[in-house]
């Protein structure tokens, strides 16, 4: 399948990667939200980033042309006249089952409908359309623009033919593709990155080490590029603690219930780099200053 057009749902740190990677690889690219704040503040990160990629000749074309291929808009009726639309909402099921039945009547019969999740069930947010065969998951990274891989996750009900579609679009987008080939909480890289997530969180709960160190030594010992913590408030608390949410309820697997030390985190709005506060505190320009106490 010849993927031209696409249609991101979410405007988000991940939504707003998402699209920036596909008008950067010659892609029309519609990015929606409710909001029309998160558009703006979307398109002028994405307009930013841009510019920083080709400052640094690493994207072919100017950074107008590659702004030219994108529209915003808060119509989900733009998504008929896509090839494929990409969900990058908030890690609830509910509202990802919701904005996957309203986008299932808005396309048209062959468009592929993906989900960004990193953990909720692609198989039962397929049942949520009229072409389970034409639903899979795209698990970007973040930040999107500047990590490599993408999981492509084959549902009970994905075709064969929309699974390698996945994999050559990926690809499309001067990507790694990594297949997963059966729907399992967590995917594959974070079935096998949560429990050290999860086991750091606890390290600093009971005392054992301080969020610095953990991230330091990783860094230093393990190859990191960032920390877990630090990689934790780029992402968001509240990202985190969704994804792990949704694994502990469908596996009851207590070992993937989120910590209190994250629970609690999350319901005082310390969300990360987005909030000012997280794992560590940072100033109106987003630098960091230290470990939230």
């Amino acid at each position: 399948m010849n993927i031209k057009k696409v249609f991101v749902a979410g405007a988000g740190l991940m939504g707003s990667g998402i699209a920036q990677v596909c008008a950067q690889a010659g892609l029309e690219v519609i990015l929606c939200d409710v909001s029309a704040s998160a558009l703006e503040k979307a398109v002028k990160n994405i307009h930013w980033s841009v510019g920083k990629f080709v400052e640094k000749g690493k994207i072919a074309g100017t950074q107008e042309a590659v702004m030219a291929r994108l529209t915003t808009t808060s119509d989900y009726g733009l998504a008929g006249d896509v090839d494929l639309i990409i969900e990058a909402v908030f890690e609830k099921m509910d509202l990802k089952k919701e904005v996957f039945a309203i986008l299932d009547e808005k396309a048209r019969p062959e468009t592929l409908i993906a989900s960004n999740t990193s953990a909720i069930s692609i198989s039962e947010l397929a049942l949520s359309t009229k072409r389970p065969e034409k639903v899979l998951g795209l698990h970007f990274f973040s930040p999107v623009p500047m990590m490599d891989a993408v999981e492509v996750v084959r549902g009970m009900f994905t075709s064969e033919e929309t699974f390698l579609a996945g994999k050559e679009f990926v690809q499309a987008l001067g990507k790694e593709p990594i297949m997963v080939h059966k729907d399992v909480p967590g995917f594959l890289i974070n079935r096998i990155n949560f429990p050290a997530t999860l086991e750091a969180m606890r390290m600093v709960e009971m005392g054992v080490g301080t969020i610095e160190d953990i991230d330091k030594g990783l860094r230093l010992a393990a190859g990191r590029r960032m920390g877990i913590f630090e990689t934790g408030d780029m992402v968001g608390l509240d990202v985190t603690h969704g994804a792990l949410m949704a694994i502990y309820e469908e596996t009851r697997d207590p070992r993937s219930y989120p910590p209190a030390i994250l629970r609690r985190r999350v319901k005082a709005g310390w969300l990360g780099r987005k909030t000012g506060r997280g794992w560590y505190e940072y100033d109106a320009e987003g630098n960091r200053i230290g470990p939230t106490q």
